[in-house]
């Protein structure tokens, strides 16, 4: 007979952690079956009862509690089996959730058995041939009845040779024994099934591995996919954002360009004057160069001149020498004209007279030659020549004339006369030259002139410039001489007067630059990280002996400063604790809430209690650079790692409030913080994980060794995991962490795979007891993490830490926060008395204080006709209440619009100033805004202006706050610093800072203004309406009401004092560890 399988049996689950090995699974045949039913069916009848609950409460008759196997079988007459090949079909039940599964490295991983359905179906004919044969000796069963079994974890459908399903759901109720007419079972077959359901479980078992295996993978691809969704997601908003940056980009440097002119123009005025002195000098240089090249023209000039009155002598000379040959020509023609009337001379004597001529003629040619370089009466010799050429011709012809009167010409005396004729030639040729050289000399002599003059003038110039150089020279000595004495005197006094200032009372600004000047000589490897450590101690101190040097050296050259600096150094003990804060903001640089408030009302109160204090925050472009003093770039190369990669950052230091603070600006590629706003972005939780790990990276790399590490809400809450997982190890670890959550509304939750890109491993961390988040196990909570991971957790009143233990407060934390309810604490926040100061605040027009309240009464009156409000007759004595919000619903919304109607009922003025990113909550307010926008006692300002905030605070008679939860709130404790009487909700904050003046469990000296406890409209007016009926009815208790709040010290003194408190507390226990 033919074995059909039917199914798997499957014993209950072992737990590899308890030692124990599972027992193999086994396949259960159709026979098997037959057997297991009739066994139960025996075991049913022995109890006496066929309860199918009694039977899994016990596990059956032989079945030992420990296997408590639970599956329903069906079995039919087997010889159906051999008519044909029937299909069958595993379906899988879901299974119950397994508690955990122990991972590689200790992370628990719920699996459920709906994961792994279809997976144990099988081929009957890959078993082996000892089951067929221990499965062809079945029972049959008659009847065809459904049989209830244990079968544990799946049920198992089998197909019936006619097509149809039989269920083994245990819906049915099993039937009596002796219905089923089954024979007995012997020991050893329900041995054999036994051995049969544990290799059924061995197989299932390795299904269930496998399937298992397959669902990691399935995880693991989807983990990628969602890492690669983020991404893509983050490559989107880059788009996105690229045409706003690229303005930001362009204002920031348009910016910096005006700074840069701003600098060059100090370092122009610095220069000027040396620079001119300089120029005038190698002027000086130059002319006299010039006049030395003119002295030697001047003086080759000179020598042309004597070499001229050589010429014009030579030229009297020649004329002298024309003059005797004048007169020799003279006697020629005498001689000519004597010969000529003697008709009697003999031709022999007529020769000899022309002999004699030419003789005198060649004298006169010698005279001409030498009176060639001559210049002076050409033009009379010349003249007189042309006479004697004209006495020749006449005289030849009158030879001509005689030689053919008298006697016939021989032919010698033709050949004299060409000679002779010839020589007259020659002496005209030697005239024309000699012309040409009197033209030449006469232009040589008018340059000669010219030059002459020239020379006179340069020399004459020349001497005026030498004497004005000379005298502008000795005038600019004598300035730069006076302005190097008054700026030594002025650097004298200033040093006398700032080593005259106690050293108590030197600015805050002094130390901060002397404590980044000292950081830049450590940057610059001039002292060593030891050197600067002591330094700073020293300076933190405000020692007398470190001020004197640092004034004395301020001006001069880094390595002078560090000399002088080194010689200091000497064994000091700690004057307080080194803390620093990372935070996303600071007030007022970069400001969006109370968090920037708080971290600047804190860290300057402590600075002034003697401790040292250093700010780090990103480096927004949309931070009020106006309000930094001396921000500059540190020669700091600061690398950081974040989504795999190795990211350089810039770091820059400033003064802030006095304080020292870093700014870490990030050459990522997305631009975190080149956005044109601080938070709100769809990527904020890889801005500010990515700015925490540089943070970090920057004090290992810096060398820094703080005390204490305090950061600030979720934007910065990965700090402290990160600090324990990844920075002790290298080395940072002399500090101990502080973190403060201002607000458990913002918790900053997101997919797990977002913590990888920081470096944190997210299967150590998504673990209930770290990090996962408490309503979505899928997500990794920064807020939590901080909790969990921080030495000392604050927030920022001690009501609002009640609160958040509850589920309505904490927002799903209420657990964490109760597990370490030790060290979490609640510490009202102060505010910045010197900042919010009606006796010195420059934003207000009268400024008054508690003695003198004439001051407020004028700021009422100017605030109303600033707006629009009237102020005459009965209207002056109106109360004027004030509001000054954001429009979220955690404020109260539906509140503050009903206190706007109930002043006017009231017989009040009110205005608002606030907005909301919240579009229906504005567009509903702007509406409003439209409904008042020409009424006389109604004014709504829907925006935020700061100088505006300072002067409702100073003219409200009334400030209403009605604020559903409010963790702290500042706004109170600003109106009553400002005489402002406030109106507000007890929750949070308000119920620690306010208390009811008609509340008579209060001490009296302790109430202050009005509160209400319900959240509707009914309690405001409660509040609102006694409020104004004591303005009203009661004028002189108003007005101690209102000097009583004003002297109410709200400042951060109190509160640095608990904030130090716990600080020491958990310093001085890491210290004494280390001991």
């Amino acid at each position: 007979m033919a074995t059909r399988i039917i199914g798997v049996v499957v014993p209950p689950l072992y737990h590899h952690s308890l030692g124990h090995d599972p027992p193999p699974p086994r396949l259960l045949t159709s026979s098997g079956c037959s057997r297991v039913a009739a066994f139960e069916e025996r075991a049913r009848g022995a109890n006496g009862r066929g309860d199918n609950n009694n039977n899994k409460k016990n596990g059956g008759f032989l079945f030992p509690s420990s296997l408590s196997p639970s599956c329903k079988i069906r079995s039919r007459n087997s010889s159906a089996n051999q008519k044909k090949p029937q299909a069958r079909r595993v379906r899988g039940r879901p299974m119950p959730e397994v508690n955990s599964v122990p991972g590689e490295e200790g992370r628990e991983s719920p699996v459920r058995e709906q994961d792994i359905q279809n997976e144990t179906s099988m081929d009957a004919e890959s078993l082996s041939a000892e089951h067929q044969q221990r499965g062809s000796s079945s029972i049959n069963s008659e009847g065809g009845g459904d049989e209830e079994g244990i079968f544990n974890p799946v049920s198992v459908d089998v197909v019936t040779s006619n097509g149809s399903m039989s269920d083994s759901s245990p819906k049915r109720k099993t039937g009596s024994f002796k219905d089923k007419g089954v024979s007995g079972v012997s020991v050893d077959e329900l041995m054999i099934m036994m051995k049969d359901a544990e290799n059924n479980i061995m197989l299932l078992n390795q299904v269930r591995e496998r399937a298992l295996e397959e669902l990691q993978q399935v995880r693991n691809e989807r983990d990628k996919l969602q890492s690669q969704v983020q991404v893509l997601q983050a490559q989107l908003g880059e788009v996105d954002a690229k045409q706003k940056w690229t303005v930001q980009a362009a204002e920031k440097a348009n910016l910096l360009e005006k700074e840069l002119r701003t600098l060059k123009g100090k370092l122009a005025e610095k220069e000027a004057d040396r620079i001119a002195a300089g120029k005038l000098e190698e002027d000086y240089k130059q002319l006299q160069a010039h006049a030395q090249e003119l002295s030697t023209h001047l003086k080759t000039s000179s020598s042309k001149g004597l070499e001229l009155k050589q010429l014009l002598t030579q030229n009297q000379s020649s004329q002298d020498e024309i003059n005797s040959l004048r007169v020799q020509l003279a006697d020629a023609q005498a001689e000519l004209a004597t010969f000529t009337k003697g008709t009697e001379k003999s031709s022999p004597q007529l020769q000899e007279y022309v002999r004699g001529l030419e003789l005198k003629v060649a004298s006169v040619e010698a005279e001409l030659a030498k009176a060639k370089a001559s210049d002076a009466e050409l033009a009379s010799l010349e003249n007189e020549c042309q006479a004697l050429k004209e006495e020749v011709a006449a005289l030849r012809v009158q030879l001509a004339a005689v030689a053919g009167s008298s006697i016939a010409m021989t032919p010698e005396v033709v050949a004299q006369k060409e000679l002779l004729q010839s020589k007259v030639e020659s002496l005209q040729t030697a005239l024309a030259q000699a012309e040409a050289e009197r033209t030449s000399m006469s232009k040589v002599h008018s340059e000669n002139l010219d030059l002459r003059n020239q020379v006179q003038l340069l020399e004459q110039r020349l001497q005026e410039s030498d004497v004005e150089i000379r005298s502008q020279l000795r005038m600019y000595e004598e300035e730069v001489q006076a302005f190097q004495a008054s700026l030594e005197g002025l650097k004298a006094e200033a040093q006398v007067g700032t080593m005259q200032i106690a050293v108590g009372e030197m600015p805050w600004d002094f130390w901060s630059s002397m404590m980044l000047r000292i950081e830049a000589l450590m940057l610059d490897s001039l002292i060593t990280q030891e050197d600067a450590k002591e330094l700073r101690l020293m300076a933190w101190r405000r020692e007398k002996a470190i001020r004197d040097t640092y004034v004395t050296l301020q001006d001069e050259v880094n390595e002078d400063m560090a000399a002088g600096l080194l010689d200091l150094i000497k064994p000091h003990s700690r004057p307080g604790l080194y803390i620093v804060n990372i935070s996303a903001e600071m007030a007022p640089v970069a400001k969006v809430g109370g968090l920037g408030d708080v971290v600047t009302g804190l860290s300057r109160s402590l600075q002034r209690k003697g401790h040292l204090v250093e700010i780090i925050l990103p480096k927004y472009d949309c931070m009020d650079y106006t309000r930094i003093k001396s921000l500059k770039e540190l020669d700091l190369e600061l690398h950081s790692f974040f989504d795999g990669q190795i990211h350089k950052n810039k770091v820059w230091s400033g003064i802030v409030e006095g304080l020292p603070v870093y700014f870490i600006e990030p050459l990522h590629p997305a631009k975190f913080f080149w956005r044109g706003q601080f938070y709100s972005e769809p990527d904020d939780f890889k801005r500010f994980t990515y700015f925490c790990r540089a943070a970090l990276e920057f004090l290992l790399q810096s060398g820094k060794r703080p005390d204490v590490i305090h950061s600030h809400d979720w934007h910065t809450a990965v700090v402290a995991p990160l600090y324990w997982d990844i920075y002790v190890p290298l080395g940072l670890d002399s500090a101990r962490l502080a973190f403060t959550c201002h607000n458990f509304e913002y918790q900053g939750a997101e997919p797990a795979v977002a913590l990888a890109s920081c470096g944190l491993s997210v299967r150590e961390l998504l673990r209930p007891d770290r990090m996962q988040d408490n309503s979505f196990p899928n997500k990794i909570n920064l807020l939590k993490g901080g909790i969990v991971f921080s030495n000392v957790v604050t927030t920022v009143s001690p009501t609002y830490a009640q609160e958040v233990l509850r589920p309505e407060g904490g927002k799903g934390l209420q657990g964490t926060l109760a597990q370490h309810s030790r060290k979490f604490y609640g510490v009202l926040n102060g505010i910045d008395d010197e900042s919010w100061n009606p006796a010195t605040d420059s934003l207000l027009n009268h400024q008054y204080s508690a003695d003198d309240l004439s001051g407020k009464e004028a700021n009422k009156q100017m605030l109303r006709e600033r707006l629009g409000l009237v102020t005459q007759g009965d209207d002056a004595r109106r109360p004027l209440v004030g509001c000054i919000t954001r429009l979220v619903p955690q404020k109260g919304v539906h509140l503050i619009r009903h206190s706007i109607y109930r002043t006017l009922e009231r017989g009040g003025q009110f205005i608002l100033l606030g907005s909301s990113p919240i579009p229906h909550i504005q567009h509903e307010f702007e509406g409003i805004a439209r409904q008042f926008e020409n009424h006389p006692q109604i004014r709504l300002v829907l925006k935020y202006d700061e100088a505006l905030s300072h002067s409702i605070y100073a003219a409200s008679d009334i400030f209403v706050i009605p604020s559903i939860f409010e963790p702290c709130g500042l706004t109170q404790m600003i109106a009553m610093r400002y005489g402002s009487i406030p109106v507000v909700r007890e929750t949070g904050g308000l119920a620690d800072s306010v208390f009811d003046v008609d509340n008579e469990s209060i001490p009296i000296e302790k109430r202050n203004g009005f509160s209400f406890q319900s959240l509707d409209e009914g309690g405001l007016n409660w509040a609102l309406d006694r409020a104004m009926s004591y303005y009203a009815q009661n004028p002189d208790w108003w007005e101690k009401l209102v000097r009583k709040a004003m002297k109410i010290d709200f400042s951060w003194d109190v509160s640095a004092d608990q904030y130090v408190d716990f600080y020491n507390q958990i310093v001085t226990n890491v210290h004494a560890t280390r001991t």
